[in-house]
């Protein structure tokens, strides 16, 4: 780019996207200004509904201990309970209809936010078209202008403010440590409502004897535990659904809402087994422990279905605690897919009436689950797979055009030959740039089934066209690539932890090149690992060498490298990162068998569609067991109808969804089939870029603008190089994004909250963000 027109470009990034001077303002149809306008209207109409929707949800749990949500309720089921559905239905539509309402919605809100940024690509295009822009300009400044048009001066994030860095809760931001505080302010304002109200109620009873009395308060006591945990229940599985439209809503990636699981896990069991413990200690001092155990009532709860709920539940909380997860994670992994029978029995448990206010996140959950299911009976082909110097497996998976996703997603991986049930989950390694129809994913041999898998590759060596089935799940991440919203970046690796910055650099990289939407300018990987043989995995940037020179004077790209357990480059091993790799094609299982777009990033119509195909199908389910078989045969046992309720709910997703996924899955058959119509049959199973720069970081001499420094025998000072890039980057947002092993995400966030307490007016103010994802 010439001189000229760079300052020109300098001087336009700054201006005002929308400015009030008609030289300004890009000739526009007046239809394409009240197309925006109407997106935009519609865009803020459905926020404010879905705030209001959760606001009012939220509410309802803290007015139900009280008399008020007592009255409340009470006039709510005598309004509604003489309907089709019944009591069940009021209790569901008052207490899970929200959250589903909020789901719902999610989809056309999602849908408005991408049209209206596509609407707002192309007036940033048509505005530098009428100040005669020259194309170059015009191309990399397509979208650019967008974010800076919102350009704000660096200011603290709570969601990305480091407040506690070591104990149980490992690293935990400041939006997050308000949450944890608003719950357990709210578990504590039930309990004490609950417990008033039990005050008040027992001093009513003046013909009991105060043995009586107490065993009286015990017994209410254990009966609003249960209800607190019930609530806990209610939030526990929203986490866990993986491709959830919620989660894309708030753009919170699976990998961080799995914290909040185990936090609510642990509460909720926590208060699951004081419940139980409590309700054991009462029939103790009455007596009658086995026989109450035993008892299954029609009316009212079924203690034993409890009791079978409880342990089970139980089972799960022990296998997850760290000293039995680390020791076998096996068996951690297959006791928590006991989490049906926890379900069914606490169904059982609690009967109709109780359920459904639980009813709505598992609902969620089973939508998720029964999509991931119908993806992961798919095979996926392997283009390619070898083992790095380093013993890290690189797998490279086909995948269709349609497929997207992000630079920090992650994949979940099952290998059919080594272990039928367990599933792994890995980073992306590749930039959706790099290709259109494949992904890779970076494997390294540090348990039984990794070292399994690298054999098996290794093996391929010797034996050709060894067959290894794999099924995928995912990809999953944010909904947006958050990498490319920090014009500074600083990204830390520990080990394999370079994985998903390798796909980060490389999208970059791609994006500077080609003139698409990319923020950042300057970037600092800080990379620490064992041993000079990992380093063969910057191999695995796969790079057209002409990109280098052309991001010279747009880039600033630095690299410190931290070999802790050698002293000294060991030169007998030759050039580190030039180390060949072995390299093998193992036999696909079926001819261009890419990974299924059902979960993750899918097409949002489609999930809009299966949701409100399942949600519908469970209020017709409901309404015809009503009319049909409930009423007529008068139906009133509590297990047997909490036990169709659930069965319905499982139904209306097999059955209304299951039809929607059949044709979603044709349409996929179909645009498939036109893709491979489309490309060149003789370079299928190829990988799109083909030529791969290896890089000699010890002696090579780096790119343009690339600079490097490798340290043996030593550890990063996160001091020094927080230090150093106060120094040097100024009164700017800094993107910190940490991958590796917890202590160094605790060392990282712990340096970013002390230079943030110690800040002065001119230096950075960094945003930590953890990529790290764990079980």
């Amino acid at each position: 780019m010439a001189n000229g027109e760079s300052e020109i470009l300098s001087a336009r990034l700054y201006q005002p996207l929308l400015s009030n001077s008609a030289a300004d303002v890009a000739p526009c149809s007046n239809g394409g200004n009240k197309n925006r306008f109407f997106l935009s209207l519609s865009k803020w109409v459905l926020k404010f509904t879905m705030w209001l929707i959760f606001i009012a949800w939220v509410a309802l749990f803290l007015l139900v201990p009280t008399d008020l949500g007592t009255t409340l309720s009470n006039d709510w089921l005598a309004a509604t309970g003489g309907t089709l559905f019944g009591d069940s239905g009021s209790v569901l539509l008052l207490f899970s209809g929200p959250i589903l309402a909020i789901a719902l919605l999610a989809f056309p809100y999602i849908i408005i936010v991408g049209e209206e940024e596509q609407q707002l690509q192309e007036y940033a295009c048509n505005t530098l078209k009428d100040r005669n822009c020259t194309a170059p300009i015009l191309c990399s400044l397509k979208s650019t202008l967008i974010y800076y048009r919102k350009k704000k001066p660096p200011r603290f994030n709570l969601w990305t403010f480091p407040v506690l860095v070591d104990g149980p809760f490992g690293v935990v931001s400041a939006a997050e440590l308000i949450g944890i505080i608003l719950f357990i302010v709210f578990v504590l304002w039930d309990l004490y409502a609950f417990t008033a109200v039990n005050v008040r109620l027992l001093a009513t009873y003046d013909d009991l004897s105060l043995g009586e009395t107490r065993l009286m308060f015990l017994h209410n006591l254990a009966r609003n535990l249960g209800q607190i945990g019930l609530v806990c229940l209610t939030f526990l599985f929203l986490p866990v659904a993986r491709g959830s439209v919620l989660f894309r809503l708030i753009n919170i990636p699976f990998e961080h809402a799995t914290r909040y699981h185990v936090w609510l896990g642990n509460l909720a069991m926590l208060l699951f087994a004081i419940h139980g413990l409590l309700y054991v200690l009462i029939w103790t001092i009455k007596g009658c422990v086995l026989s109450q155990i035993l008892e299954w009532k029609d009316t009212g709860v079924a203690n034993l279905a409890g009791s079978i709920s409880l342990s089970v539940g139980l089972l799960m909380w022990i296998t997850t605690l760290p000293p039995v997860r680390k020791l076998n994670f096996e068996l951690f992994l297959y006791t928590h897919q006991l989490y049906v029978i926890f379900v069914v029995f606490l169904a059982l448990h609690i009967g109709y009436l109780v359920f459904p206010t639980a009813a709505g996140p598992i609902f969620i959950f089973v939508l998720d689950r029964f999509l991931r299911f119908c993806q992961s009976r798919k095979s996926v082909d392997i283009i390619s797979a070898k083992c790095l110097p380093c013993g890290t497996v690189e797998l490279v998976l086909a995948k269709p055009e349609s497929l997207r996703y992000n630079a920090l997603s992650f994949v979940f991986v099952r290998i059919w030959e080594l272990s039928r049930l367990q599933w792994h989950p890995f980073s992306v390694s590749s930039s959706p740039m790099d290709g259109k129809h494949h992904i890779s994913v970076l494997i390294k041999a540090i348990g039984k089934w990794t070292e399994k898998l690298r054999d098996s590759v290794l093996k391929n060596l010797e034996l050709p066209c060894t067959k290894l089935t794999i099924s995928v799940e995912g990809p999953y991440g944010h909904e947006k690539p958050y990498h490319m919203m920090y014009e500074n970046l600083i990204l830390v690796a520990g080990g394999i932890g370079i994985s998903p910055f390798l796909a980060v650099l490389s999208d970059i990289l791609h994006s500077v090149k080609e003139g698409k939407p990319c923020l950042p300018r300057n970037i600092l990987l800080v990379w620490a690992v064992k041993r000079s043989d990992e380093l063969s995995l910057l191999s695995t940037i796969g790079m057209d060498s002409t990109i280098y020179p052309s991001f010279s004077n747009k880039l600033n790209l630095q690299a410190h490298i931290y070999v802790t357990r050698e002293s000294e480059f060991p030169s007998e091993h030759g050039e580190v990162g030039n180390g060949t790799a072995d390299s093998s094609d193992l036999c696909p299982m079926s001819k261009r068998s890419g990974m299924s777009v059902l979960v993750g990033t899918g097409h949002n119509v489609w999930s809009c569609l299966y949701v409100i195909s399942s949600t519908l199908g469970f209020v017709i389910l409901l309404g015809l067991l009503d009319f049909f078989y409930i009423n007529p045969f008068d139906i009133t046992s509590w297990s047997y109808k909490g036990f169709l309720f659930l069965a319905c709910m499982v139904a209306s997703v097999f059955i209304f969804g299951g039809l929607v996924v059949c044709l979603w899955h044709l349409s996929e058959k179909r645009t498939s089939a036109e893709e491979k119509c489309e490309d060149d049959e003789s370079n299928f199973g190829k990988i799109e870029h083909t030529e791969t720069v290896t890089y000699n970081v010890a002696h090579q001499e780096s790119p343009a603008s690339l600079t490097r420094s490798i340290r043996y025998g030593a550890r990063p000072d996160f001091k020094e190089i927080f230090g150093s890039v106060s120094k040097n980057w100024g009164h700017v947002d800094v993107g910190v994004i940490v991958c590796g092993p917890p202590t160094l995400q605790s060392s990282v966030a712990k340096e970013i909250r002390s230079q943030s307490i110690r800040r002065q007016s001119g230096d950075p103010i960094y945003h930590f963000n953890s990529h790290s994802f764990s079980l």
